[in-house]
């Protein structure tokens, strides 16, 4: 009986501590478990952010306090204990990231305050300019009407202002007034202009409008390079493709060449007309060049824009004839000048 007793006793010691060995072994995983499904919370928490320090889990070398283990109490207590600190880690750690986002938010807000007063400083700024430009324009414009609204234009104020360059809508009448064409006297203007463009008109019917077998052959020769040169002359703008155009541009050249026998129709001349076609033709077409169309115009202003164009191409080219006739002598005189000059200059700088 008694070896039964001791056995038994024996066996029931070995029992009780392989539940203990049981418990201790499975109390720190558990605690490992819950540790780890706490930083898992924080790291949820933290979205990508890096974590502060280093976090080493190990077990514990120390044994628990069995009394601890056996205790349901005391489990239910630590347990407690384990999740108030875990909640209160949580909590700090949420306080951290709130903290974080509103320095962030902050930040945020005064940049886009201090980017929002930058970009109103520079369209401040960009107004400012444009408002100079503007009334820099104004006050030009504003001399240009005085210089032109007198009885008699004083040509050379008015030269001095159209050195820095013209109003579009204005170029037409400067233009007229500084190359001669029309008087400056504003009493006598309308009416040279209206005998002028007849003059024109009787041009054109004396000397383009006949048969071919009214003209030299020099003449014929003549009016054929004009109408090969016609097409040639701005060719990558519709405008002068227009077979309205390109004739009016031939009946202004080759009525200029026969006025002017000396040196005829060169090579070139054509570009010198087309300015002033595209001014002219502005005071009775708007927008842009490319909706231009001569089919829109009347007859009478047609015919005005092109006496214009050949009366201030003629007086444009009356004071450099010389550079179209024989031998060019115009030409020949202005090199020499170039030569003479660089000479000086030349000179200055090696002595």
């Amino acid at each position: 009986m008694s070896l039964r007793s001791n056995s038994s006793s024996s066996s029931s010691n070995y029992s009780k501590e392989d539940d203990r060995n049981k418990d201790t072994s499975s109390s720190p995983s558990t605690f490992d478990s819950r540790f780890n499904q706490t930083l898992k919370n924080v790291q949820g928490l933290l979205k990508g952010r890096s974590f502060p320090g280093k976090v080493l889990i190990t077990q514990r070398s120390d044994p628990l306090d069995q009394s601890a283990l056996q205790s349901p109490n005391n489990d239910r207590r630590f347990s407690n204990d384990d999740t108030e600190q875990t909640d209160k880690f949580d909590r700090s750690v949420e306080d951290e990231i709130q903290n974080r986002s509103n320095a962030s938010a902050s930040s945020s807000a005064n940049k886009t305050k201090a980017s929002t007063l930058s970009t109103d400083n520079t369209s401040k700024v960009v107004q400012k300019t444009a408002m100079g430009a503007r009334s820099t324009d104004s006050a030009r414009l504003t001399k240009f009407q005085k210089e032109l609204s007198g009885t008699t234009v004083i040509l050379e104020k008015l030269r001095e202002l159209a050195w820095s360059g013209v109003p579009p809508y204005l170029r037409p009448t400067v233009w007229r007034l500084l190359l001669g064409y029309a008087p400056s006297n504003s009493d006598r203007r309308e009416g040279v202009l209206k005998r002028k463009r007849h003059e024109y008109l009787d041009c054109v019917a004396q000397y383009y409008d006949i048969p071919d077998i009214e003209r030299t052959d020099e003449e014929i020769s003549m009016l054929r390079q004009i109408g090969v040169d016609c097409p040639r002359t701005v060719p990558d703008v519709s405008f002068f493709q227009q077979a309205e155009v390109q004739k009016s541009l031939e009946r202004i050249l080759y009525t200029w060449a026969i006025r002017h026998p000396a040196s005829g129709y060169v090579q070139g001349i054509n570009d010198l007309a087309t300015p002033f076609l595209v001014v002219f033709l502005s005071e009775y077409l708007s927008g842009s060049i490319d909706t231009w169309s001569m089919a829109d115009l009347s007859p009478e202003k047609v015919s005005n824009v092109e006496a214009d164009c050949y009366g201030c191409l003629s007086k444009l080219l009356d004071g450099m004839q010389d550079h179209y006739t024989f031998a060019q002598p115009g030409i020949q005189r202005l090199v020499f000048k170039l030569k003479e000059l660089v000479r000086r200059i030349d000179g200055i700088n090696l002595s």
